[in-house]
């Protein structure tokens, strides 16, 4: 199978119905809550992909049973004191920052040590739990804060007050599932800037105590230590950063339909569509909404959009956009007026510095903009149509790149070759093959 996608023609008018894969910010969180309870969990539409496949890879070399059935994972858990694992246990988080952030929750009160590594790419992204985890007891070794760590528990673990400013959504779960460990009763009180609340919302679905109080860009978590939960199931609802893709396309085609289904719309994960609606005045609706396993799910319908218009977004929106920051950069490139995106300096330590990658990106596809360290300014093209030839390359195998330029390739026109096709199996292995449902000519 060829490294890389070649496509010579934009797609056809659609009107379809599709289903995205599992979420997979809420699959590695089963994974990994699954391993610390007791008895059988089990879930269905858990995401079938490189990094959750590395989540179940981890949790079984620490005893937890793993086995893939028809139609659903199952997992049986050891609890939070009986997992077993061999010092020195070496861990390999391929591309997830999610398991590399997460995962010493698992081992915290174990006196052995656990080694992460990562892919290149992920060996060069901050690990960040250094400092959390050090409060709790634990030993972190690092260099420089980067892949391999070597973590070692203590059967002294603590409860902690912790400050976490960054939005970190994976920090502050690693905080949360670490004090469920800390003696029974003690309190952790975590303050996080806000960022997406799948751990919170499965602890209340499990009904572990956990009191959550919202001021401002804060929220005031307080856990309590030694509650053991028992095996759960988990119905995993589509991931929305995976419809986005499908959403991005069907705005800039033309005469084209799309309905999403059972779709993740978690308000601390909707910045898409806010910012799309915006771009896109009435081209998106969300129905059939409802409640299940804690989450909030819904059909997502999209029509092509007649105007594109620039926007200003306020950094509220950040954290709640930041995985798709790209496909927003793609629709303001054909909107009216200078598009100017700010404070996203994330960005720049995803899988690949996304702020670099995305402004070589827009110049190659004959777009003015000015990068700077944190924000962008895009001065877009309503009458964007490329017809020559673009090739797309050194992004750090970053799977959201290759996405996004497959629909900029299929709306856009231009003769493209996009680089680093299996770049998908980290979050979306089924990628061109849905695509392709819709109509699209990728070779």
């Amino acid at each position: 199978m060829p490294k890389h996608a070649i496509i010579r023609k934009k797609i056809k008018p659609f009107n379809k119905i599709i289903n995205v894969p599992g979420d997979k910010s809420i699959s590695i969180r089963f994974i990994l809550m699954s391993a610390m309870a007791i008895g059988k969990s089990r879930a269905y539409g858990l995401l079938n992909s490189e990094d959750c496949n590395a989540a179940l890879r981890a949790i079984s070399k620490l005893g937890a049973k793993v086995y893939k059935k028809k139609n659903c994972i199952e997992i049986n858990g050891q609890g939070l004191n009986g997992l077993s694992f061999k010092n020195k246990t070496i861990i390999n988080c391929q591309n997830s920052g999610t398991l590399m952030r997460l995962f010493g929750s698992l081992i915290c009160r174990y006196k052995k040590s656990v080694i992460l590594k990562g892919d290149s790419s992920l060996s060069q992204r901050p690990v960040r739990i250094i400092e959390p985890l050090n409060l709790f007891g634990v030993n972190v070794k690092s260099r420089q804060n980067k892949l391999p760590v070597e973590i070692t528990g203590t059967d002294f673990l603590r409860p902690i007050i912790y400050k976490e400013h960054k939005g970190s959504a994976q920090i502050k779960s690693l905080c949360l599932l670490t004090a469920l460990n800390t003696p029974k009763d003690s309190i952790s009180k975590i303050t996080s800037l806000k960022s997406r609340d799948h751990t919170e919302r499965l602890f209340k679905y499990l009904k572990i105590p956990i009191k959550i109080k919202k001021k401002g860009n804060y929220d005031f978590i307080e856990v309590k230590g030694g509650y053991q939960h028992s095996g759960f199931v988990q119905k995993i609802p589509g991931d929305i950063s995976s419809a986005s893709f499908f959403i991005c396309l069907t705005l800039l085609s033309k005469n084209s339909k799309i309905t999403i289904k059972n779709v993740n719309v978690n308000k601390t994960r909707t910045g898409i569509i806010d910012l799309a609606n915006k771009i896109c005045p009435g081209s998106i609706k969300i129905k059939n909404k409802k409640t299940s396993s804690g989450e909030e799910i819904a059909d997502i319908f999209v029509k092509s959009a007649k105007k594109f218009k620039a926007i200003n977004p306020s950094t509220s929106f950040n954290s709640r956009t930041i995985d798709e920051f790209p496909l927003i950069f793609l629709m303001c490139a054909k909107a009216k007026g200078i598009s100017t995106i700010k404070k996203i300096g994330e960005m720049r330590l995803k899988e690949s510095d996304r702020i670099k990658v995305c402004a070589n990106f827009l110049r190659q596809i004959n777009i003015k903009i000015i990068e700077k360290t944190d924000s962008l300014k895009i001065y877009g093209n309503p009458n964007l149509n490329l017809n020559k030839k673009i090739i797309v390359k050194n992004f750090m195998k970053d799977h959201r790149i290759f996405m996004m330029s497959c629909v900029a390739a299929l709306t856009l026109g231009g003769d493209w070759k996009i680089y680093n096709k299996n770049s998908i199996d980290t979050s979306f292995p089924s990628f061109i093959h849905l695509i392709k449902k819709l109509g699209a000519k990728i070779n």
